[in-house]
């Protein structure tokens, strides 16, 4: 009888305890017509301007709204200066046939909880473009918008050649880039 019990007893607190999942993962898709991201840069003429037409990505949060997983892809051919020349460069210094996709696959979030009001966040995550893939972290700001959305903002700083890219040229190497650049975004996820 006790024993009976006893294993009754384990039972309801196994079932409870797998019910009770407080780090259950709810993911938000990005959210196009609220969410911009462009690449700024500096060649030996001028600095330039190159808008990303298409993001993916989803965020992946807990319950008690902790930042627990980020995917973000941009097509390179969604890459565009305004410009045919500078487009036609950027694809081939991608190689954009063979490395089709930009990617961000988070590592970790220092600054994890999303609130109401902006929250500086860590973001450490493997970037991957040109086939090559590198550790970075940036800092980004966080918040939950008022329509319940997530929202993260910021920029980050990104060298070419760590990515084995060669920097662009164009009029026979009289136009040379730079080779450090900064990816802007505002990024909204539907909450």
């Amino acid at each position: 009888m006790i024993n009976l019990n006893f294993s009754k007893y384990l039972t309801i607190l196994f079932v409870s305890i797998m019910s009770y999942t407080p780090n259950t993962i709810i993911a938000q898709n990005i959210v196009p017509q609220s969410s911009t991201m462009s690449i700024l840069g500096t060649s030996n003429v001028h600095d330039w301007e190159i808008k990303v037409g298409k993001i993916n990505g989803e965020l992946g949060t807990t319950n008690s709204k902790q930042i627990n997983t980020l995917v973000i892809k941009i097509p390179v051919l969604s890459l565009k200066s305004g410009k045919s020349i500078m487009d036609g460069k950027t694809y081939d210094a991608f190689d954009a046939k063979k490395n089709p996709t930009i990617t961000f696959q988070l590592i970790e979030a220092s600054q994890t909880k999303l609130m109401d009001k902006d929250a500086e966040i860590l973001l450490t995550g493997n970037l991957t473009m040109a086939g090559e893939t590198k550790k970075i972290s940036f800092k980004t700001i966080g918040k939950i918008t008022k329509s319940g959305d997530y929202q993260l903002k910021g920029s980050a700083p990104v060298k070419m050649t760590d990515f084995k890219i060669k920097p662009p040229t164009a009029f026979f190497g009289s136009m040379t880039t730079g080779d450090a650049v900064t990816v802007k975004f505002d990024v909204t996820f539907k909450g």
